[in-house]
């Protein structure tokens, strides 16, 4: 569901309403830099009734999948860093032996 922008604008047109409610205009966020950061892509995922609810509640109803997004992302970040501690306290077993 990838859907890209048709519309022609220059630079320095100002966005209308009638770009925005015509369905054609793509926002994208960009980072620091200006350049385009990436997109989310639509899945399907089956999560148990529990979990689904604990997001919900946390997120107040709305914004749930950008908070199981959010979890996730931090999972990934947690397990990368311990495998970089493991490796250091390894190596420095290593140096102490």
């Amino acid at each position: 569901m990838s859907k890209k922008s048709i519309m022609k604008i220059s630079d320095d047109a100002p966005i209308t309403q009638a770009d925005i409610t015509s369905g054609q205009l793509v926002l994208r966020k960009r980072g620091t830099d200006g350049a385009v950061l990436p997109g989310k892509r639509r899945i399907n995922i089956f999560l148990d009734s529990v979990t689904l609810e604990y997001f919900k509640t946390k997120a107040g109803g709305r914004g749930y999948q950008t908070l199981i997004n959010e979890t996730l992302k931090q999972a990934m970040q947690a397990e990368n860093l311990e495998t970089i501690v493991r490796k250091t306290i390894r190596e420095e077993m290593r140096k102490t032996a």
